[in-house]
């Protein structure tokens, strides 16, 4: 496995710690982790796909070991600016017909960046997704808009308690206390400033609208029991991005991706064939 980062396109490339392995003449497979974590959430599922894949993680800006001088403010007070970021590095490393896996909030990072440029993209998963995380008319989102300002005000009052009582929670497997404190780890790892504006920016945004401009072939990862995005936003976003594929997994809570790494991979595979 090697880091890229000795060419003309290094500054994406070191910008976001982008790392490659597998097959560089198979079809590119780039996995993206969601709020808190980093690609360290992909190790048990993306080296499944070395043997015939192009595989491709990195980590967002302001999480893991991204450059954490490249992290504006500005520009990340949307998910824009992550979307913009995934382009930039599948034109850094010249990708196309592009599988996309975008774990909870990097899913629509990826809708968002698949809609800017669909000629890079073949396929998108989207693993846990929520277009929007509070209640509206008609939409249950999982979320009353008091649940996310208590939430975030907890989360700024104090980052670190918030992240070992939240972690757990999110990961659900309360038989697995294993898996909740690794979650707990990485989202402990994030500067507290930007674990705050990143959390707004996530659980504030309504992408419902994006997901009618998709024309990707696309495939839904529902986990039951999750917290974080249930099984009716799954189900909405599987009606409106056309002809979507929609999964329930057996696995629960919200990060297959560490709990259930191989039923994942399985799903993946299958919708690839």
């Amino acid at each position: 496995m090697t880091i890229l980062a000795a060419d003309p396109r290094s500054h994406v490339l070191r910008r976001n710690n982008v790392t490659e392995s597998g097959d560089r003449s198979a079809r590119p497979i780039v996995f993206a982790h969601g709020f808190g974590c980093s690609q360290e959430m992909w190790q048990a599922v993306a080296p499944q796909f070395e043997a015939d894949h192009r595989v491709i993680v990195f980590d967002a800006v302001g999480s893991g070991k991204a450059d954490p001088e490249a992290y504006d403010p500005a520009k990340y007070d949307s998910l824009h600016g992550y979307a913009d970021d995934v382009l930039e590095i599948l034109e850094a490393l010249d990708l196309h017909d592009v599988v996309f896996v975008g774990h909870s909030v990097a899913a629509m990072v990826g809708v968002l960046a698949s809609n800017v440029d669909p000629s890079r993209f073949g396929a998108l998963v989207l693993v846990g997704p929520s277009p929007r995380y509070l209640d509206d008319d008609g939409y249950t989102g999982g979320f009353r808009r008091d649940d996310i300002d208590g939430l975030l005000d907890a989360l700024d009052a104090n980052y670190l308690g918030w992240s070992a009582t939240m972690a757990p929670l999110i990961m659900g497997h309360a038989d697995r206390p294993e898996l909740g404190a690794q979650l707990t780890e990485s989202f402990c790892s994030i500067d507290p400033r930007i674990a705050s504006q990143f959390a707004r920016v996530t659980f504030l945004s309504d992408n419902r609208r994006d997901l009618e401009q998709v024309g990707t072939p696309s495939l839904i990862l529902q986990c039951s029991d999750d917290v974080i995005a249930p099984t009716a936003v799954g189900r909405y976003v599987h009606e409106h991005i056309q002809g979507s594929r929609f999964v329930q997994l057996e696995a629960t809570g919200h990060c297959p991706n560490v709990s259930a790494p191989d039923e994942l991979a399985d799903e993946i595979r299958a919708f690839l064939r």
